[in-house]
């Protein structure tokens, strides 16, 4: 099992920043892929980044390319999602997400939604204008 807590959410004003903060407990935080996504209320979950449990693939959903940016910390237990040049249109729940990578894949991402096992409680990013 891995529990996951979000935090760093708020209101901030179009083109501000903000950084998320996800942090893990339980095992193998290290091994595990984790994911960035959010969810506006009678929508889909939507994908937003993921990083490898090595770091060294991340790969970004073309709405947020180049404006955000997502980084792990092993030894913290924690992924982070720097958010810079917001818009109103990414007023969202932010979710932070993990899975297992398979063996031997240091470079595996997951941007699906259905390939996660575990999910924190989210928090809120509102943008305005």
């Amino acid at each position: 099992q891995v529990q996951l807590v979000e935090s760093g959410g708020g209101l901030v004003q179009a083109g501000g920043s903000l950084r998320l903060s996800c942090a893990a407990s339980g095992r193998s935080f290290s091994t595990n892929v984790m994911g960035w996504f959010r969810q506006a209320p009678q929508k889909e979950r939507e994908f937003v980044a993921a990083i490898s449990w090595s770091g060294g693939t991340r790969t970004y959903a073309d709405s947020v390319k180049g404006r955000f940016t997502i980084s792990r910390d092993n030894a913290k237990n924690t992924v982070y999602l720097q958010m810079n040049r917001l818009k109103p249109d990414d007023t969202d729940v932010y979710y932070c997400a993990a899975r297992q990578a398979p063996t031997n894949s240091a470079t595996v991402v997951f941007t699906s939604s259905i390939w996660y096992d575990f999910w924190g409680q989210g928090t809120q990013v509102t943008v305005s204008s």
